[in-house]
């Protein structure tokens, strides 16, 4: 029995997830339930760091305070993932558990000691960084990229294990190819991503620059876009854009559409109509809109 348990504990993600996609909220669900009561230990908070791969730095210290003070008076309701290292224990997942009960002055936390590889470390943490945090286009992009250079995994491969259509990693990753600049202006929402999207296709840098300009300063939508993008004498400013934009009241849903399911959408004679491309992509889809597929 003893064994079996310890084999339990050892899984890495791959056998943890079946091969479905990995979601970090689930992750801490999954070791609990895969863990005995007498294999929860208590860790010195002074023995603690970090996952070293964890983006993110900043904590909201007004709850942080309220969880302290949770911790003060009921203890610490469920215990936080650690990895044994070289020193102490890396935080897996419940740094904002650990970060409040030395507010709380607690000497010792609760905790699951599981064996991840630092393969395996990196990627909880960009994976809770894409499923638990509000990234940006950009951000969300720089983190597949990561991943897919870190894990030396395929577009296809990262698509399946974080839920994702392959198009949708595809188009994210190509944002990187935008100047600068107008990767700002997308941070800033003064483009969209539909907008974005076009542009990253284009491999003139002052093409690129010039029409994002254009987008932002006359208010082009993306039908006008596609068309001046293609486009050999794109830099006339005396050329009519209104004469490009597409006769469809609903181009703005269909962009807000497209942005939110990662897939083509278009909306004609008064029907929806959503591209996917297998069965995996659907049942993504379904899953967004809120429909479960079973």
């Amino acid at each position: 029995m003893e064994t079996s348990k310890r084999r339990a504990l050892g899984r890495g993600l791959e056998e943890l997830f079946n091969n479905e996609p990995i979601d970090y909220n689930q992750l801490e669900e999954r070791i609990l339930t895969s863990t005995s009561k007498d294999e929860i230990v208590d860790l010195k908070l002074s023995e603690l760091r970090s996952n070293p791969y964890q983006p993110r730095k900043v904590f909201d210290q007004k709850a942080l305070e309220e969880l302290a003070s949770s911790i003060k008076e009921h203890g610490v309701f469920q215990p936080i993932i650690a990895k044994k290292s070289i020193k102490g224990y890396e935080i897996i997942a419940g740094e904002r558990r650990v970060k409040a009960s030395r507010l709380a002055g607690k000497e010792t936390i609760p905790a699951i000691v599981r064996d991840f590889t630092d393969e395996e470390m990196m990627e909880i943490a960009l994976l809770e960084n894409l499923q638990r945090e509000d990234l940006n286009a950009i951000e969300e992009a720089t983190a597949y990229k990561k991943l897919l250079t870190e894990l030396k995994i395929t577009q296809e491969e990262l698509a399946t294990r974080v839920g994702k259509s392959r198009s949708h990693i595809t188009n994210m990753i190509g944002l990187l190819n935008l100047p600068e600049t107008v990767k700002t202006m997308l941070m800033e929402d003064k483009i969209s991503m539909s907008h974005a999207r076009i542009l990253s296709k284009i491999e003139d840098p002052e093409k690129v620059l010039d029409l994002a300009n254009r987008v932002y300063n006359d208010n082009l939508n993306v039908r006008t876009l596609e068309i001046l993008s293609s486009s050999n004498d794109w830099k006339k400013r005396n050329q009519n854009v209104r004469h490009y934009h597409k006769s469809n009241e609903y181009q703005y849903v269909e962009e807000l559409l497209t942005d939110k399911l990662g897939t083509k959408t278009r909306i004609k004679n008064n029907k929806i109509e959503i591209t996917f491309a297998n069965t995996n992509d659907l049942n993504r889809i379904l899953e967004i809109i809120g429909m479960d597929n079973e």
